[in-house]
């Protein structure tokens, strides 16, 4: 078996049916004082790659739960990748960030959750039943991968419409590494 054509036929199936919602995504992040990116587990690992590309496109980013991260206020824009838009950890985060006027983006594989029935955007990756059990695929790869390439997407959008260069982006990547 094809272990790698599995994954890519699978992630290929997913994204075919995930509506592209990359430019209302990132007109959110064009108007927002201040973007703020997180989630949990390798959901986080996800929102990471996400808010390191926007970083390198000039962006005022940050990621929560860190001990430098400010505080969101109106007008800034919070970001959460979450599988099932429930994670217990995060939901904190998603009412704070709506008590203080803050924008609210949640990236998850459901339509309908705690955090996406209060959000500004949703987008759902996948449809409801583009997630079955795939042997090979454990715990949430689908989703996380899907979700990877579809941020991954909107970076490649973000760069064309901005005419964003190499070099300019490679002058904005972290020097003390």
């Amino acid at each position: 078996m094809d272990h790698q054509k599995l994954i890519l036929d699978k992630l290929t199936g997913i994204l075919a049916v995930t509506d592209n919602k990359s430019a209302q995504l990132l007109e959110l992040v064009e108007k927002a004082g201040r973007t703020f990116i997180g989630g949990a587990g390798r959901s986080l690992l996800v929102s990471r790659f996400f808010a390191m590309r926007l970083v390198h496109a000039g962006y005022n980013v940050n990621m929560i739960g860190e001990v430098v991260t400010p505080a969101i206020k109106a007008g800034d824009l919070l970001i959460l990748v979450s599988g099932s838009g429930g994670t217990e950890t995060l939901l904190p985060f998603v009412k704070k960030a709506k008590s203080v006027g803050a924008k609210l983006v949640v990236i998850s594989m459901k339509k309908s959750s705690p955090m996406a029935d209060v959000a500004d955007l949703v987008i759902q990756i996948g449809q409801d039943d583009s997630f079955p059990l795939t042997l090979g695929m454990p715990m949430g790869s689908q989703f996380e991968l899907s979700t990877l390439i579809f941020l991954e997407g909107a970076i490649s959008e973000l760069i064309h419409a901005k005419g964003l260069t190499e070099e300019g982006m490679r002058a904005l990547h972290a020097n003390l590494e």
